[in-house]
């Protein structure tokens, strides 16, 4: 099921980002985020847009170390606030030295999750305060937001199931308990619609399938953002 912004995710784009477009994907694991955003921005960039593929933790030299401490020590015990502190100071780097500058170049920035993760896994999954959390990721992104989440939606089930079929070797996170998943799923569900501009997508089905209901998505804020590309070339062509 596709489900409309909660908001005209357009309406403050050119205040907020100086022209250009940010696009966040979001979901449990296996959901296809990172699949969907790799060929969102290849679509995207074969029509000419300067494309910034990113992922967090990760995408600045210091989230990427941040990254091999989050995920690769899958025998790592980490306190739920160290987690918390540690995302954000990841986050930090990335607003400021990935998509602030890819914003005021008037590209588009794709992030492979944002605020949505923290708040399902940090908060839902770990029980850190909602409001603190809020409050340290304002402070982290200094209050920049997606003009668009895309919430890939998927059973964690189906998403273990899906794993399984690649043979994806379990990082820290996809290594957790069923009930930690579980909770994490209905944080996504619960948090959804407190973040500006988020449609929910089913990602059920082929990968195809699943592109074309995000591209149906899309398509409104795209052209509206960039309007000589897409009058003259479509977005789907």
């Amino acid at each position: 099921m596709t489900s409309g912004p909660s908001t005209d995710p357009s309406a403050s784009a050119e205040t907020r980002s100086g022209g250009g477009l940010f696009l966040a994907f979001e979901g449990v694991e296996g959901s296809g985020k990172s699949t969907q955003a790799r060929l969102l921005a290849e679509h995207l960039r074969g029509l000419g847009l300067k494309v910034v593929l990113a992922r967090e933790p990760g995408s600045t030299p210091l989230g990427e170390r941040v990254r091999e401490i989050f995920l690769d020590d899958t025998g790592l015990v980490m306190p739920p606030v160290s987690e918390l502190f540690l995302m954000l100071a990841a986050r930090a780097a990335f607003v400021d030295q990935v998509v602030a500058p890819a914003l005021k170049a008037g590209q588009v920035v794709i992030a492979d999750r944002f605020e949505l993760s923290t708040l399902a896994y940090q908060g839902a999954g770990r029980g850190v305060g909602l409001e603190v959390i809020r409050g340290c990721n304002q402070v982290a992104t200094g209050g920049l937001t997606p003009q668009l989440t895309v919430l890939l939606e998927l059973t964690p089930e189906e998403g273990v199931r899906r794993q399984a079929l690649a043979d994806k070797a379990p990082d820290r996170m996809e290594s957790e308990t069923r009930a930690f998943h579980e909770r994490v799923s209905k944080g996504y569900q619960r948090f959804a619609s407190s973040v500006e501009g988020l449609v929910s997508v089913d990602a059920s089905g082929s990968i195809t399938e699943i592109q074309t209901r995000i591209m149906t998505v899309l398509e409104p804020l795209l052209v509206r953002g960039f309007p000589e590309t897409f009058n003259r070339t479509g977005v789907t062509r």
